[in-house]
């Protein structure tokens, strides 16, 4: 890293290891976005239909290479979506051609396109045992679905009733604790020494509690899921990412949905955030006098858990005197998607 008088600051172009890019029409006005600050990123593969083999995820990856503006260096990391009929065969043969990188655990019903996910643990062993011997990491959108269990609480019971039981059966298997969001998750991950444990973490939940998106009006551009948890837990995040701690790093989970369809009387769960979401984070890491910290979170602690390079490239962010407005909603034929507002006054760009 360098910086001038904290002014500037120069960091290896950073990694998104969580990020939803869609597909057609979609995927061609939210992707650009990514692919200028970003130079690699895990896609998550809860397309409809899912990404559930190889030669899905080779199709999806054509698209998404197809789409990538000219003069950007960007590398799609793929996913495939675990269901109870997956084949290890043809998931070792994905990983074994470079091709597929991880596999997505979506409890059934747990978020936006995840009915497809998994009913029965049980029935996937097969396919846990391989990535355990292979060493593919196990990307976990980590909550129980139960319709007793309350929404704030199904991270923790998450990890408590599926996580650490499947983690003990297969031990030697590599997870990522997606969006992480509670104070029970981070201390999980802190106290796991086993160098097989990571987590990602939000923008969104980095600056916001759920009293941002429920007091004096419903706010529904800040629902995702899961969700916005209470202060103390925003606090543990911020301790977590800003603590250089490698088993923390970037994942954005940014989830476009067309603007009429978050302002609607059922909501779609998710943040828009791949256009401001280093400038937010710049300026998160500032509040919390970390900025010196940041590029570790963003730029090599998520490649060091994949073992991948960090890298060769630089980006920039520069501090600007006057606050800087958030970005105006994008256009997605004749929608609009709206982009993340962190209601806080944002000082860092990326250097054109």
């Amino acid at each position: 890293m360098s910086a001038d008088l904290t002014q500037t600051l120069t960091i290896p172009r950073p990694d998104d290891w969580h990020l939803h890019l869609r597909d057609g029409e979609m995927m061609r006005a939210v992707l650009p976005h990514t692919a200028r600050n970003f130079g690699r990123a895990i896609v998550m593969p809860n397309l409809v239909p899912p990404v559930r083999t190889a030669a899905d995820a080779q199709a999806y990856a054509d698209r998404i290479r197809e789409a990538i503006p000219s003069g950007c260096d960007f590398t799609p990391l793929m996913t495939l979506y675990l269901t109870e009929t997956t084949d290890p065969d043809d998931l070792e043969a994905g990983f074994d051609a470079g091709l597929i990188t991880a596999v997505k655990l979506y409890p059934a019903g747990a978020t936006t396109n995840s009915d497809a996910g998994v009913r029965d643990l049980t029935r996937v062993d097969a396919v846990i045992e391989r990535m355990a011997a292979r060493g593919i990491p196990l990307l976990t959108h980590g909550e129980v679905t139960h319709a007793e269990v309350d929404i704030f609480d199904r991270e923790a019971r998450f990890i408590d009733d599926v996580l650490d039981p499947l983690r003990q059966r297969f031990p030697t298997l590599r997870v990522v604790m997606e969006h992480v969001t509670t104070e029970q998750a981070v201390a999980y991950v802190s106290g796991d020494q086993s160098g097989r444990l990571g987590a990602t973490i939000t923008v969104q939940h980095l600056m916001l509690n759920r009293n941002h998106m429920l007091v004096e009006g419903l706010r529904p551009h800040y629902y995702c899921l899961p969700v916005l948890k209470r202060a103390r837990h925003q606090d543990a995040l911020l301790r977590a990412a800003t603590s250089s701690d490698q088993r923390f790093f970037l994942g954005t989970d940014s989830a476009p949905h067309p603007t009429h369809l978050k302002e609607n009387a059922c909501g779609c769960a998710g943040v828009f955030s791949a256009p401001n979401a280093l400038a937010c984070l710049a300026q998160t890491f500032e509040d919390a006098d970390a900025l010196d910290r940041l590029e570790g979170f963003v730029s090599r602690f998520g490649a060091g858990f994949y073992g991948l390079p960090v890298s060769e490239a630089r980006l920039t962010l520069e501090r600007c005197e006057a606050p800087l407005r958030p970005p105006d909603p994008i256009q997605v034929g004749d929608r609009s998607v709206t982009v993340f507002d962190p209601l806080r006054p944002i000082h860092w760009r990326v250097r054109p």
